[in-house]
This record gives C-alpha cells, structure tokens and sequence, in this order.
C-alpha cells in the first residue's frame, strides 16, 4: 500500500504535470518539518544524543522520510547547521555603502534580536557545534561566513572614512553585535535566574532589544 506522505523518488519532470509540482510543495513542507524538528532536537541533545527516531517524532513525520529527504543524521545535521547560517546572514545584506549606517546597523541588531526570540534552538546548535570546535562547518566559517563579514566590514570603515560614523573596528563590531543578541537565546536560563522568572516573555525581548540597539548605535556615534 502506498504511504500517505510523499517518501517515493519524484517525478523525472517535476514541472511538467500539477501531481509532480504537489509532490515538490510536500517535500518542501516536510524537510521544513523535518529541520525544525531536528533544529530542537540538536539543541537539547546535541549531534551524539539526537536519534532520528526523536526528530521524526517531533516533526510528526514517519522515520523513513528523515532518510529519505537527508540520507543520515549527519547530512541533516549539515543541512540545519547551514540554513541556521544562511538565516543569519541574511539580515546583514542591508548594510551597504549606500544605505543610513543608524538604519542599517539598528535593522540588522533587531533582526539578530527577532531571531534569538523566534529560534532560540537554532543559536544552540551553532554555539554547542562551534564550542566543539566546529568540525562540520569550518569550511563554512572559512568562506562564507568570513567573506561576508570582510565585504560588510569594509562598508563600516567606508562610512567611518566618510565621516557618517564614529571611528570603529568593522569586525570587532560584528563579533560584539553576535555577542550581545546571541547571549539571549544561548544562555536564556541564566538570564532568567537573575531576572527571578522562568522564561523571557516578547516585553523582555522588546527591553532587550531597545538596549542593545542604544547600546551600539551610541558606541559607533550615531
């Protein structure tokens, strides 16, 4: 009998009939499961102590689609580590030579912010995957991660020659932003047990936020 979810190869031609393109729409929908469960997965119990059996009981998917969509635990371990990456890295594609550094800088803080809020999970598996010497993604780090932060810290030091912004060092900023967003979503419970509650609400994030944009926007002159 066949399966109620989509765990057979697709069409050859997926565009050419509307059964083939449901097909894609479902796959896509399931690796998004699949990733966000194994995001939460990989964030509680690390590489070593995630099953697959536990990530397709929290995307509600059967187990045979994991290996179907990703092969191993390895290759979706790979596949949540790099859309973690290219999700933060997004937000930083606004900080051009053209735009308003306070703009710019205050939509990339607060979109770092939103993103410790929205994934918290997704900041875990990055940190655990670096703090254990980042054996997947080094290569990653190595290129994309560093080409973008030299392409946009060399448009913070063509602002700061252009007179628009307080004399700063383009990476250090970068590093010091990370910091500052990432703490409240990696180290939430001890911020918590100094606040005295047991988790941060929206109001904390928002105060939270509010800080850290002043903070830096203040450091950099603007």
């Amino acid at each position: 009998m066949e399966h109620p979810l989509d765990i057979s190869p697709p069409e050859s031609t997926p565009d050419s009939a509307s059964p083939a393109g449901n097909k894609g729409q479902i796959r896509q929908a399931n690796e998004a499961l699949i990733l966000l469960a194994a995001e939460h997965v990989f964030a509680r119990a690390g590489f070593g102590g995630a099953t697959m059996a536990a990530i397709a009981e929290a995307s509600g998917l059967p187990k045979a689609n994991l290996h179907y969509y990703f092969g191993s635990k390895q290759a979706l371990y790979r596949a949540v580590l790099e859309r973690i990456l290219s999700d933060w890295l997004m937000p930083a594609h606004g900080i051009t030579r053209d735009a308003d550094p306070r703009t710019a800088l205050e939509r990339y803080i607060r979109a770092k912010m939103a993103l410790s809020a929205e994934r918290p999970d997704a900041s875990k598996v990055w940190a655990n995957e670096i703090l254990h010497g980042a054996q997947v993604v080094q290569e990653l780090l190595a290129t994309e991660l560093r080409l973008l932060v030299l392409e946009k810290a060399a448009v913070v030091q063509y602002w700061v020659e252009q007179g628009r912004m307080a004399p700063v060092d383009g990476m250090q900023l970068f590093f010091t932003i990370w910091a500052a967003t990432q703490t409240y979503a990696d180290f939430d419970v001890q911020i918590c047990a100094v606040m005295g509650q047991s988790t941060l609400r929206a109001s904390d994030f928002e105060r939270a936020t509010d800080h850290v944009v002043g903070l830096v926007l203040r450091g950099c002159g603007l």
